[in-house]
C-alpha cells in the first residue's frame, strides 16, 4: 500500500484511528515528513504514516533571514489553511517564531513558510499534490475536532545518537549550529521515549530551553 493510500484509510476511519489531534515531524536531512496521531489531548501519539519530501531548498540549519532560501528548524504550528494556494493547497507556519525573531535577522526574516503541494520549493516543504491531499485533510479533520495549535517540529535529521555524533563531527567549525541543534535534541528524545508532544519554553537568549520532568 503506498503512503497516500495509507493516508486516505486513515480519513476513511472513524476513531481512534481518524485522530482528532496530530503532530508533523520533519526531519530535513532524510527529507520525510511523519504524520502522527493521539486520541486525546495529551497524547501519547503514534504515527500515522510518512511521505518523502519532494523538494526542499537550502541546506541543514535554521532559517535566519529573508532570501536565505532555508527551511527553517523548531517548533512550530500551523497557523493558516489556504485552499486556493498557487501550490494547488497550502498549510502555513507561524514562522518567525519567537526563536527566530531573537536568533535572526530582525529586520529582514521573511515569511510565508508553507506545506505544500507540487514539486518545486524556495524555503518551503514541498509534498506533492496527492500527499498534501491527504496532509490537508488530516490537518483539517484534527482542527475541526477542535485542535487549536497543530504542532509541527522540524529536525536537522533524526537526532539519535549516530546522527547527533556525525552531526557535531561534520559542522565542528559551525559551533553556533552546534549549539542550536543541541536545544532541538532534549526534544526528539523526549518524544521517542514517551510518544508524548514537547512542550518547548523560549528562553530570553532565543535559545529553546526545557522546563525540567
Amino acid at each position: 500500500m503506498t503512503s497516500v493510500a495509507l493516508g486516505l484509510l486513515i480519513l476513511s476511519r472513524k476513531t481512534p484511528t481518524a485522530m482528532p489531534r496530530i503532530g508533523i515531524r520533519v526531519f530535513k536531512a532524510e527529507r520525510e515528513m511523519e504524520i502522527w496521531g493521539a486520541t486525546n489531548n495529551h497524547g501519547p501519539f503514534r504515527l500515522l504514516v510518512k511521505y518523502p519530501i519532494a523538494a526542499m531548498s537550502g541546506e541543514l540549519g535554521p532559517k535566519r533571514r529573508e532570501g536565505d532560501m532555508q527551511a527553517p528548524e523548531g517548533f512550530y504550528y500551523i497557523n493558516r489553511f489556504n485552499p486556493d494556494s498557487q501550490f494547488h493547497l497550502s498549510l502555513g507556519l507561524n514562522y518567525p517564531n519567537s526563536s527566530d525573531r531573537k536568533l535572526g535577522d530582525r529586520t529582514h526574516l521573511g515569511s510565508d513558510i508553507f506545506i505544500h503541494g507540487n514539486h518545486v520549493s524556495a524555503g518551503c516543504l514541498a509534498m506533492t499534490d496527492p500527499v498534501i491531499d491527504v496532509i490537508y485533510r488530516l490537518a483539517s479533520h484534527a482542527r475541526d475536532e477542535g485542535e487549536s495549535v497543530i504542532p509541527v517540529s522540524i529536525f536537522p535529521c533524526k537526532m539519535n545518537s549516530t546522527n547527533w555524533t556525525s552531526l557535531r563531527i561534520q559542522y565542528a567549525q559551525r559551533p553556533d549550529l552546534i549549539k542550536f541543534w543541541s536545544t532541538l535534541l532534549p526534544a526528539y528524545r523526549s518524544f521517542e521515549r514517551t510518544r508524548y508532544w514537547p512542550r518547548p519554553h523560549v528562553a530570553k537568549s532565543g535559545y529553546y530551553s526545557w522546563p525540567s520532568q
